[in-house]
């Protein structure tokens, strides 16, 4: 099989940690792209009709995207229990309220950088953060205890997206009155799964 991918994707980082996590590194190649919503690597564009990264390429199959498809893919292939159907619901909605969270943080970080220094609209900027704080607060409130305990795609969502928080929004300060996620994080950070895929770029 064969990721298409890049570092710095917080996206493809939820299925390289995945990988890691569930023994499948070695049955994938991974496949290095240079793509933006504005400049489509060409292959992205053939894997992906949207374009976007990871997309993962079968060999006895079409190409599978978006990383919450490879992923739950991946668990079922290696047969673990990422998706444990007596918390099915809860896992589902914490990879849900990660995603979303890099949906917003990531979009902040095109707005500055696709777009010219004189169309950048700084409350759009704003309004997105205001989404992942969202987030971040009921992570924090509601969900942190739905963290601890067997390890499911829940924890790999919610790592990726604060180490994406990290990566990026670092002078946020996302921490600041969110102990329990921070401490959470602090713990699920020093897995070897999330010190080898420490985005770069």
């Amino acid at each position: 099989m064969q990721l298409i991918y890049s570092p710095a994707s917080p996206f493809v980082r939820k299925v390289h940690v995945t990988l890691l996590e569930t023994g499948q590194a070695d049955d994938v190649e991974l496949v290095g792209v240079h793509t933006t919503p504005v400049n489509t690597a060409p292959e992205a564009a053939a894997a992906n009709p949207l374009g976007k990264i990871p997309a993962l390429l079968r060999p006895d199959g079409p190409a599978i995207y978006d990383s919450r498809v490879i992923c739950r893919y991946l668990s079922a292939r290696a047969g673990a229990q990422l998706y444990p159907e007596d918390r099915i619901w809860d896992v589902l909605t914490l990879e849900a309220t990660a995603d979303g969270l890099l949906d917003a943080a990531v979009l902040m970080v095109y707005e500055r950088r696709v777009r010219p220094d004189e169309m950048v609209y700084t409350p759009w900027i704003e309004a997105q953060w205001g989404k992942v704080q969202g987030a971040l607060d009921v992570l924090n409130e509601r969900w942190v205890s739905h963290l601890i305990g067997p390890d499911t795609m829940a924890q790999i969502a919610v790592g990726c997206a604060m180490g994406y928080l990290d990566f990026r929004h670092g002078d946020r300060n996302w921490r600041k009155g969110r102990d329990g996620l921070a401490n959470w994080y602090a713990d699920f950070a020093q897995r070897d799964s999330m010190l080898a895929t420490v985005p770069s770029g």
